[in-house]
């Protein structure tokens, strides 16, 4: 049943998968089941994107002004991306699932890394990628085997990157969901530690899971909107309700940039694009630090959708798939203030 809907990389599938949590839970131990092949980061293919071809993450909302500019782009961005794998076969997905892949083009690299492709040549590894139940595993340590295979693919596709296509040129580093959490602990073990590397990062943004306050020894949230070597983060959910799993952590206002706690009003909000990719809906929605969430007013505007679980109710009030969408012009904005603010520190421009 699960399969054939992968043809069909729409919100209604997404939200469909979402709704089958209960079920999706593979049926054998991690251990049990062989892991899919590693994959080889020499071959294109094992490439979501990459800047000096063609694919998803060139491209722009239809009926806009916004440019694909990467052949020029001063910096590089390693995005990793979200959850795309709802499958119950096994733990993790094969590199190989044709399905799945095309899934993962055409939403996460379509949808939220092209927002860096007006600064930024796009690098973005395919990864066996833990399973969506991995995250709701509480009763085993599969999901944790299966996100730790997960981030052993996005690590080795980083020093890849760092040992072929880098040349020592800036970096952002950029997620969702899962994609943040692998993000996050790569910003840990190759960054925090490292001075060289830090002195490369423009930015991070770790969008879409709970980056705690004492997640790094030295790097530190950003405080303005063109600080640079430092990292923003937000979880959105309707203004008035909270999200437990996510409460506590690391927000960044993405209308300010800042993380106080005054409202940004809608008129700050450059545009959001909604999940058809069809345009720009300016002063989509508002936005409000709270205890570690970002508050939002609900849009009227359709394509902007809730995270609905059944038998999730703290979920019941999230837009954790609009994070960039409801947000997609500031955070494009953004990276590229942040990229001139690099520039003018490390080279007077």
């Amino acid at each position: 049943m699960l399969t054939p809907l992968f043809r069909l990389p729409t919100l209604a599938v997404l939200l469909t998968f979402a709704s089958c949590i209960t079920v999706l839970k593979p049926g054998k131990d991690f251990a049990r089941k062989p892991e899919p092949e590693a994959p080889d980061y020499r071959m294109e293919d094992n490439w979501a994107a990459l800047p000096d071809r063609r694919d998803s993450a060139d491209l722009v909302p239809r009926h806009t002004l916004l440019r694909n500019q990467q052949r020029d782009a001063p910096v590089d961005v390693f995005f990793v991306h979200p959850t795309t794998y709802y499958s119950r076969a096994q733990w993790n997905a094969s590199l190989t699932d044709a399905r799945v892949n095309r899934f993962t083009d055409a939403s996460t690299i379509r949808k939220q890394a092209s927002v860096f492709n007006s600064t930024a040549r796009v690098y973005a590894p395919r990864y066996r990628q833990a399973t969506l139940f991995s995250f709701f595993d509480e009763k085993s340590t599969n999901g944790k085997e299966a996100l730790d295979l997960a981030y052993s693919d996005v690590k080795t596709a980083f020093q890849y990157y760092l040992d072929h296509y880098n040349q020592g040129r800036p970096v952002i580093i950029a997620g969702h969901s899962q994609g943040t959490f692998h993000a996050t602990r790569l910003l840990r073990e190759f960054f925090d530690q490292n001075p060289k590397l830090r002195k490369q990062l423009v930015a991070a943004y770790l969008i879409g899971f709970k980056v705690k306050p004492e997640e790094y020894q030295v790097l530190r949230p950003c405080d303005d909107s063109t600080q640079t070597g430092c990292y923003v983060g937000w979880n959105t959910v309707e203004w008035g309700h909270e999200y437990p799993p996510f409460q506590g952590g690391v927000a960044v206002n993405p209308l300010t940039w800042t993380r106080d706690t005054a409202t940004a009003p809608a008129r700050l909000n450059l545009g959001g694009v909604p999940y058809t990719f069809s345009g720009v809906d300016k002063r989509v929605v508002d936005a409000k630090v709270h205890n570690g969430l970002v508050w939002i007013h609900p849009t009227v505007r359709p394509g902007y959708p809730r995270f609905l679980l059944p038998g999730r109710s703290e979920l019941r009030h999230s837009f954790h798939i609009a994070d960039y969408s409801l947000f997609y012009y500031n955070i494009r904005q953004n990276a590229e203030a942040r990229v001139r603010a690099y520039r003018m520190l490390m080279h007077g421009g």
